[in-house]
């Protein structure tokens, strides 16, 4: 499941715009303006949902559900790696 404030969140982290999400996860824009104005866990088509999500994971993003291990214990988003700061990888 993820949420909408999980979209939101993660689309922060990035940088990016409601737009440049719906592309990287080959969506449309008012697919993602839906997601991101519905409240609690996002629901819809399984696999509009799944391309969202593999997008972020592509972006180096991972979605943090219910009851997995995180520092805090919630939900949430987080890098799966730490990003080069001011350097070349």
């Amino acid at each position: 499941m993820i949420t909408a404030a999980q979209i939101r969140a993660a689309r922060a982290l990035l940088g990016i715009d409601q737009r440049q999400l719906a592309e990287m996860a080959g969506v449309s824009l008012p697919t993602i303006q839906r997601m991101e104005a519905s409240t609690g866990n996002v629901r819809g088509v399984v696999e509009t949902l799944t391309k969202v999500v593999e997008a972020f994971d592509r972006a180096g993003i991972e979605l943090i559900g219910e009851n997995v291990v995180s520092r805090e214990g919630g939900r949430g988003v987080r890098f799966k790696h730490a990003k080069a700061v001011g350097g070349s990888s």
